[in-house]
């Protein structure tokens, strides 16, 4: 961050604005509907509280690609292909620090795959990237971690066969205790093996898992399994958290909780990056949104610019999806109007560049 940037903030007394983003950085708050979080062991639910919202994250219009006032991750052309298969090509996003993005497209647009390439789970065939002002291309997963840049996955990689203390445990970075030689010598370890412990109570106390903190982990409900997840990644103090797809599968008894802890990211001073599909969840939490689409970044901005964006309606529903395919194929009678008639010339043409190819 340059020494003329300062970061967003946010402000409980500013009021959403309906104007464009002008250039100058500006701060305001929208209401977000989340319940307050939890304490202690009470169940009872609390009241909708208003959450700041955090605004002025870019520096121009809310266009693919634009800049940021203080991104905590620049990417630059990254691709990856399987094949003939396209399915990353970033040409350029930033990631505003201190806010929630949330990465959105339809299936098969590269949003896990993307993940994967900036954690160091895979490689890319090119680009690069900067976590924090450090560039990552090559720099393998653990050690990414080990920065202060963790990820959940879509489908929960708890150690079954382990107590849920014991997942946590492992999320801690620098135990003495992992090297061989201080493994034998419990006096070098011990006292920082219980300060783990402690802080591997009080997450799961403060993620409603308290009471199974002795529990295998194979023991909890999907639900459960997503926040012990999201618990473990606090582990190591990070300050960029990737979330990918946190309420696939989950129980909606439990949806109101997840989405308050994400919010509380934010709030103790985190950078959250999330994919999902969940619309409803994208617009209440969401500071900033990056729609994806065939590998491609097609939009950025708010929320409520982004769900109106016609690039976002095409990659979710498509141009023609109003038009009668049976129609156009003759299968069903109909009147061709114009955009039957679009249709049917594109189909026509990319017919005949496949059987181009075919015969080249």
């Amino acid at each position: 961050m340059s020494g003329d940037q300062q970061p967003p903030k946010t402000s409980a007394e500013d009021m959403p604005s309906t104007e464009e983003t002008p250039a100058t950085p500006h701060v305001g708050v929208e209401e977000e509907t989340t319940s307050t979080p939890h304490v202690g062991a009470d169940p009872t639910p609390t009241k909708p509280v208003r959450r700041a919202k955090t605004t002025g994250l870019a520096k121009g219009e809310p266009v693919a690609g634009v800049a940021k006032v203080d991104p905590i991750m620049i990417i630059d052309n990254v691709s990856r292909h399987f094949g003939g298969l396209t399915a990353v090509d970033v040409e350029h996003l930033e990631i505003p620090r201190g806010a929630i993005t949330a990465l959105i497209g339809p299936n098969g647009a590269g949003k896990t795959t993307l993940f994967n390439l900036l954690c160091g789970f895979d490689k890319p065939n090119s680009g690069t990237w900067s976590y924090d002002g450090t560039q990552l291309a090559g720099i393998p997963s653990f050690k990414v971690a080990r920065m202060g840049q963790v990820r959940t996955f879509q489908l929960t990689k708890s150690l079954s066969l382990l107590s849920v203390l014991e997942n946590m445990k492992l999320g801690a970075t620098r135990q003495k205790g992992e090297k061989l030689w201080a493994s034998v010598l419990p006096m070098l370890w011990r006292s920082q093996e219980r300060e783990i412990e402690q802080k591997a109570l009080g997450l799961l106390d403060r993620f409603k898992l308290g009471e199974k903190a002795s529990d295998f982990a194979a023991s909890l409900s999907g639900g459960q399994r997503k926040l012990l997840e999201m618990a473990r990644a606090l582990m190591s103090d990070p300050q960029l958290v990737m979330l990918d797809e946190p309420m696939a599968g989950v129980n909606p008894a439990l949806t109101q909780s997840l989405l308050d802890h994400i919010v509380d990211l934010k709030e103790l001073g985190m950078t959250v990056l999330f994919v999902e599909h969940d619309m409803h969840m994208v617009r209440h939490i969401a500071d900033w949104v990056v729609v994806m689409a065939e590998g491609r970044v097609v939009a950025e901005g708010p929320p409520e610019t982004v769900m109106q964006d016609p690039a976002v309606i095409d990659a979710y529903l498509g141009r023609h999806q109003d038009v009668d395919l049976g129609v156009v194929t003759g299968r069903v009678a109909g009147k061709i109007g114009a955009e039957e008639r679009e249709l049917l010339e594109e189909i026509e043409e990319e017919t005949e560049h496949a059987v181009t190819e075919e015969h080249a």
